[in-house]
């Protein structure tokens, strides 16, 4: 009699069909000390799949009075339209499918394009998204799960919460989040699990305390998102040969000028 060992439970890559889409602004809701929540519906987000908790979308961010046509997709590739291509950010997409729904949460902060348009943003706006152009659909049943991140991860965080909530049986999750001031904590404060607070920004206080975290031999995933230095950082201290490439997944989700 053979025992066969179970399979290795692995994120995976899904491809979408690349689309552009022009979204009317629906409401606009303060939805923490530091983060913007602008709702965006239409027509146009027929066909919309988000299958990632970190998926990111492309908005676009025309200059005031100016409006901007979305890019054609064709067999040879996009079309743009002609004249200057506005500043395009990534954001994590918040999909409410039964409402027809889509959401994103921008953090505020002093000089930031996109924190600026969610600050003057009304109902009645237009605003233009492409993607996500695919997605890592990673299992949300791995018995051990670490988070690791900074403002601009929590909306991912927030929507992967949301999702774990819904199991049977929770897992258990350490997250490490780090935040510029101790209020801002408030936008995940009924998220349903502990978060370890870092407030400051010290890369050196987030490596303690990844240095105290033991990761189990088997059924775990790890997360770890942020400024692209720190990330690199805290990888190449915390991560060993012992860790399944396949089950980290580590982001840059920006960079320090």
């Amino acid at each position: 009699m053979t025992t066969q060992t179970p399979a290795k439970k692995y994120p995976q890559r899904v491809r979408n069909e690349l689309r552009f889409r022009e979204l009317t602004v629906t409401r606009v809701e303060r939805v923490g000390a530091a983060f913007q929540r602008i709702v965006l519906s239409g027509e146009a987000l027929a066909g919309f799949s988000s299958r990632g908790f970190d998926d990111h979308t492309k908005l676009f961010f025309p200059e005031p009075g100016s409006h901007f046509a979305p890019p054609e997709v064709t067999d040879e590739g996009i079309v743009w339209a002609e004249g200057v291509r506005p500043v395009s950010r990534d954001y994590t997409p918040l999909f409410n499918e039964q409402q027809n729904e889509l959401a994103y949460d921008f953090f505020i902060h002093d000089g930031g394009i996109a924190s600026q348009w969610a600050m003057q943003a009304k109902a009645g706006d237009k605003l233009t998204i492409g993607g996500p152009r695919g997605s890592l659909v990673v299992p949300e049943n791995y018995g051990w799960q670490l988070y690791v991140c900074d403002e601009s991860g929590m909306p991912a965080l927030l929507r992967r919460f949301a999702a774990l909530r819904q199991l049977a049986q929770r897992p258990q999750v350490k997250a490490i989040v780090t935040v510029a001031e101790e209020y801002y904590q408030d936008y995940l404060a009924d998220c349903g699990f502990d978060i370890d607070w870092v407030v400051g920004h010290s890369a050196q206080a987030v490596a303690e305390k990844l240095a105290a975290v033991n990761v189990p031999q088997e059924d775990y995933f790890l997360w770890l998102t942020g400024e692209g230095a720190v990330v690199k950082s805290l990888l190449d201290g915390f991560i060993t040969d012992a860790i399944d490439p396949q089950l980290v997944r580590s982001q840059a989700y920006w960079h320090k000028k």
